[in-house]
């Protein structure tokens, strides 16, 4: 690899990806071993550098050798293109960097309910600014991705279901009304950190069944194995919510609503 000298990464080291992809930039010699700096640790050089503010939601990369600051996408094509320059020129052909720029932002702007942090939020911790735009962005992809495997994965417990997407995407959106009008006034300005939350609760739920739509069981393992799910999910609403220093009125909530629309469905096919 070829490293991009006098370069330093200001990495968000509360948040799991971000340690993992800038340790992997150093330990495959993209840049300096000592090339990226903690954001919560940053020098009083590179913090003069910096908007501390835009660092929060954009990755920063500061150039030492001109004394400038290149920031999320940009930086991220800058220390892969000085190894790979066929890879950075074609990201940065249109429509392509438009797409890669919005995927970046998606996941920024979400990943603190992506990955959730359980250091408390002061002024120093890199926690990226709330934007409406890529929450309602995560939670509809969620949505829309977990009606899609729950569909087909109905087809594997029997009991007379037969796939419907628009089914289990009436229950996803649902489970998101039900708790956003039973949850709002409890939450308040919480409301939308929970959501992001809960939907990657779900995310984490449809991805452990995808591995089961690839075998070919009797239906009582398909029954036993989403009722694993279901609790591991259940754990991790707890861990989350605990996170969000919040009681067990939403993981009671959303437990409930789970096996209310658990019942009917079973009853409509009955």
């Amino acid at each position: 690899m070829k490293t991009l000298k006098k370069h330093t990464l200001i990495y968000d080291n509360e948040c799991p990806m971000c340690t993992i992809y800038s340790k992997g930039f150093t330990k495959c010699g993209m840049l300096d071993a000592d090339g990226r700096e903690a954001f919560t640790e940053i020098s009083v050089r590179n913090k003069n550098l910096v908007d501390f503010n835009r660092a929060k939601n954009e990755i920063a990369l500061v150039d030492h050798e001109n004394n400038k600051v290149i920031y999320g996408l940009d930086s991220l094509l800058l220390i892969i293109g000085n190894s790979f320059p066929l890879l950075e020129r074609v990201a940065r052909v249109q429509p392509l960097y438009w797409f890669f720029k919005k995927l970046y932002s998606f996941v920024s702007y979400n990943r603190k309910q992506i990955i959730p942090s359980e250091k408390n939020k002061t002024e120093q911790s890199c926690v990226p600014d709330f934007n409406l735009k890529y929450r309602l962005a995560y939670i509809a992809f969620v949505a829309l991705f977990s009606a899609y495997i729950l569909s087909l994965y109905s087809r594997k417990l029997g009991m007379g279901l037969n796939p419907n997407y628009f089914r289990e995407l009436a229950v996803c959106l649902g489970q998101i009304l039900w708790q956003t009008l039973f949850l709002k006034r409890y939450l308040k300005d919480k409301i939308w950190d929970y959501l992001g939350n809960m939907m990657t609760v779900s995310l984490i739920g449809t991805l452990l069944l995808i591995p089961a739509l690839l075998t070919n069981f009797v239906p009582v393992f398909y029954l036993i194995y989403f009722g694993f799910v279901v609790f591991i999910m259940f754990l991790e609403h707890l861990r989350r919510c605990r996170i969000l220093k919040l009681d067990l009125l939403p993981t009671i909530s959303w437990g409930v609503f789970r096996l209310t629309a658990l019942a009917i469905i079973i009853a409509v096919t009955i």
